[in-house]
C-alpha cells in the first residue's frame, strides 16, 4: 500500500519476493483500488506501471480494476476509478468494524456507470493521460534537479572535493567561480570530525542556524482557521525530490497567528519536523506558519537558505539517532547544540548558493505548473466522465486494452 501515492498516477514495484500464493494478482495497465478504510478515502488509487505484459502481486487490500476487451479501455478505467461516482460509491459500501473498514469487491458490481463508445474512452484517457504525462514528467526532472544539487553540496562540504583537487595541485575545480577557487584552502587540518579545510570552523549547528517554533490557534476559534495563511503540518511535507511546499491543507488567519505561539516564516526558510515523524524537511515557498511539532530554521551571518536546508537533508539521520522521548521521538534546540558541523568562508557559501540556486528554482517552477495542470485535470475529469463533456471519437476507433 505505500506504494501507491494519491498524488501519483502510477505505482511501481517496491521489492521482488518468491510468490506463496497470497495477495492480489495484477498486470502493467492495471488500477489499483485501496479498498481499506482510510487509504481509500486518502485517494490511494494508481495504475501499475511496468513494461508491458509485467505481472506483479501486491496487497489483499487492492481491489484490481481492468478494461473489458471490446468494452471498456484500461486506461479509461482507471479515470473511471477516480471518478467522485465510483470512489465515492465504494467508500459509501463499506462495511465491517471501524477503523477496518473495507470495500466488498461485489459491491462493484451493483453500480452503474456512464459508458460511451469505446474510441471516445481512448480518447477521453488520451486528454487525462496528457496532462498527468507532463506532471510525470515535471516529478521526474525535480528528482533530477535535486539530485544534482545534492551533489554539489556533497562534493563541496562532505567530500571536500575541491579543496582535495587544490591540494593536489589544480588550478580551477568545475562549476566554482575561478575567484572563489583561488581562496580555497589547499590543506587539511584534524578535527573532532576528522581533516576537515584549514581554516574552516567546527561548530554546534546551532551557532550558524536559527530555530523558530510554531504552533497551534485555538481550534475552538472559529475566526482562528480557514484563513489566506498556509499552515504546516508533516502530512503537508513535499513527496522526495519536490523540496518546497507550496500548499497545506489548513490554513490560519492572521487573528489566529497574534493569539498563538504560531509564528509566519519567510520564503526560503527550511522546515524539519521534530516530533513523532522525525526529519521530514521543506523548503517555504511563500509566507506561512507550521505548527508545534516543526521547527524553521534560518541561516545566521550569511549562511545562506540552500546551505540550510541541504545541511539539514545530510544530518537527518544523525538528527534522528539523536531524539528522545518517552511517547514520541522528539528533537529539542538541545539537539542542535550537540549537532557539529563546519562553516566554511562565506565567498563559497555565497558561490553555492548561486550554484544550486538556479536548480532549486526550476523545481519550485515545476512544482506551480503541476498545480496548475492537476486542477485543468481535475476539473476535466468528472465533466469527462460523466459526459457533461463530449469529445469526438477517435477516427476509426480504437481496441480496448
Amino acid at each position: 500500500m505505500t506504494s501507491v501515492n494519491s498524488d501519483f498516477r502510477c505505482a511501481y514495484e517496491s521489492e521482488e519476493r518468491e510468490f506463496k500464493g497470497g495477495g492480489s494478482r495484477f498486470q502493467s495497465g492495471d488500477t489499483l483500488l485501496a479498498r481499506i478504510t482510510p487509504c481509500l478515502e486518502n485517494g490511494k488509487i494508481s495504475r501499475y506501471c511496468a513494461p508491458s505484459g509485467t505481472v506483479a502481486h501486491g496487497s489483499t487490500e487492492f481491489i484490481v480494476i481492468r478494461g473489458r476487451e471490446g468494452v471498456s479501455n484500461t486506461a479509461y478505467a482507471y479515470y473511471l476509478t477516480k471518478w467522485e461516482g465510483v470512489r465515492g460509491y465504494a467508500i459509501s459500501q463499506m462495511t465491517g468494524t471501524s477503523g477496518r473498514q473495507r470495500v466488498p469487491t461485489a459491491s462493484l458490481a451493483h453500480l452503474d456507470v456512464p459508458l460511451p463508445p469505446l474510441s471516445e474512452q481512448v480518447k477521453v484517457a488520451e486528454i487525462l493521460g496528457t496532462l498527468d504525462d507532463k506532471i510525470e514528467l515535471n516529478r521526474r526532472m525535480n528528482r533530477t534537479l535535486e539530485v544534482m544539487a545534492r551533489a554539489i553540496f556533497k562534493a563541496w562540504f562532505v567530500d571536500f572535493e575541491p579543496i582535495k583537487a587544490k591540494a593536489g595541485g589544480a588550478t580551477s575545480f568545475g562549476g566554482m567561480p575561478q575567484h572563489v577557487f583561488g581562496q580555497l584552502p589547499d590543506r587539511f587540518t584534524d578535527t573532532e570530525l576528522g581533516p576537515v579545510p584549514a581554516g574552516w570552523e567546527v561548530r554546534p549547528l546551532s551557532d550558524f542556524v536559527e530555530l523558530i517554533g510554531g504552533g497551534t490557534p485555538k481550534r475552538k476559534m472559529a475566526n482562528y482557521w480557514d484563513g489566506d495563511i498556509p499552515w504546516f503540518s508533516v502530512r503537508d511535507a513535499p513527496n522526495d525530490g519536490d523540496v518546497w511546499v507550496i500548499d497545506t491543507e489548513e490554513k490560519i488567519t492572521h487573528e489566529g497567528v497574534e493569539n498563538s505561539s504560531a509564528k509566519i516564516l519567510k520564503p526560503g526558510t527550511s522546515i524539519i519536523s521534530a516530533r513523532g515523524t522525525v526529519g521530514r524537511l521543506a523548503l517555504t515557498a511563500f509566507p506561512m506558519s507550521i505548527n508545534q511539532s516543526c521547527y524553521g530554521v534560518t541561516g545566521r551571518n550569511g549562511v545562506g537558505d540552500f546551505f540550510v536546508y541541504f545541511t539539514l537533508h545530510h544530518a537527518v539521520v544523525e538528527l534522528q539517532q539523536r531524539t528522545h522521548g518517552s511517547v514520541f521521538d522528539t528533537i529539542t534546540r538541545k539537539t542542535f547544540d550537540g549537532l557539529h558541523r563546519v562553516l566554511p568562508q562565506p565567498e563559497l557559501l555565497a558561490a553555492f548558493e548561486e550554484a544550486v540556486g538556479p536548480y532549486l528554482m526550476m523545481v519550485r517552477g515545476n512544482l506551480f505548473e503541476n498545480g496548475l495542470l492537476a486542477n485543468t485535470r481535475d476539473t476535466l475529469l468528472p465533466k469527462l466522465i460523466s459526459g457533461e463533456l463530449r469529445v469526438p471519437a477517435a477516427e476509426g476507433g480504437a481496441d480496448a486494452v
